[in-house]
């Protein structure tokens, strides 16, 4: 069987990532039992020491587990009107002293930031991250597509959980999906759960964007777990019977319980080639990273 690498994976077994250097390794454990070899540690919007703190722990951990490749910054840097499962306290804006403070922070273990493209100081940021080598991917955003034709122009290179926190495909704004499909240097994210992304929907972009579509996660800590209420960042989380997560109180999706195999037999009963499913989890996430 070939090994997984998941790009966008917030915790699983119990345990979110960057919590306790223990429990990120429980973590990894748990999405390895199910095929992933290698993982990108995903991390919320939190305050910035929290956020400081997270990255400590992981670095901590690929001390003892080189397979975690290191951390992704799902924000803070988001649309506080697409901030999902994300603390409204925490967003802020992408300044210079803001982007130099987390890659300063980070010191070479940011892999991956996730950026709204529309907010102020975004373009100039993008390429701030670029130019320190982490990719950046555009969502939680509420950008239409020429934003986020200019967010490739300035080298964002992948779409955070295409329709998923964000604009969808109409006839005359084709959004930040419709804008990555026309354009090859990118490379889209699904979370193939079925429930996050239409499985027949999943087929399609797999026929549209052959090569680039990339099946992550997004798993929080009740990934390879039980139902109940687990902690995500500041907020909690409520996971059903059936494997849903909402934020407490609420129906808004807080990530998932997916496990990557699970993932390639969604893609592979919604019609996609389990070739082209098997690549979307291993070749091409490599090729995002410039691995």
């Amino acid at each position: 069987m070939s090994e997984y690498l998941d790009i966008h994976c917030h915790g699983g077994g119990g345990h979110a990532f960057g919590d306790t250097v223990d429990g990120t390794l429980v973590a990894l454990a748990a999405h390895r039992a199910h095929g992933t070899g290698r993982v990108v540690a995903s991390l919320v919007s939190e305050a910035p020491e929290r956020t400081v703190a997270g990255m400590g722990v992981i670095r901590q951990a690929m001390e003892s587990d080189t397979s975690i490749l290191g951390v992704h910054l799902e924000g803070p840097f988001i649309a506080p009107v697409r901030k999902g499962a994300h603390d409204l306290a925490a967003l802020k804006l992408p300044t210079h002293d803001a982007v130099a403070a987390l890659i300063e922070a980070g010191d070479g273990i940011v892999r991956q930031v996730t950026i709204a493209p529309e907010l102020d100081h975004a373009m100039e940021a993008i390429e701030q991250f670029v130019a320190a080598g982490v990719v950046v991917a555009v969502g939680h955003c509420e950008a239409d597509a020429a934003t986020t034709r200019e967010a490739f122009e300035r080298g964002a290179s992948l779409i955070t959980h295409g329709f998923n926190a964000m604009r969808g495909i109409v006839g005359r704004e084709i959004g930040p999906v419709g804008a990555a499909l026309a354009d090859e240097r990118v490379f889209i994210e699904v979370i193939a759960d079925g429930i996050h992304v239409d499985p027949s929907l999943i087929a399609t972009l797999f026929r549209a964007a052959p090569g680039r579509i990339v099946l992550v996660t997004d798993a929080m800590a009740a990934a390879a777990s039980a139902p109940g209420r687990y902690p995500l960042g500041t907020l909690n989380v409520d996971v059903t019977d059936d494997g849903h997560a909402y934020v407490a109180g609420t129906k808004t999706l807080a990530g998932s319980t997916l496990t990557m195999d699970r993932a390639i037999e969604v893609c592979v009963a919604a019609g996609v080639p389990r070739a082209e499913a098997v690549a979307a989890a291993t070749v091409t996430p490599a090729r995002v990273l410039g691995l």
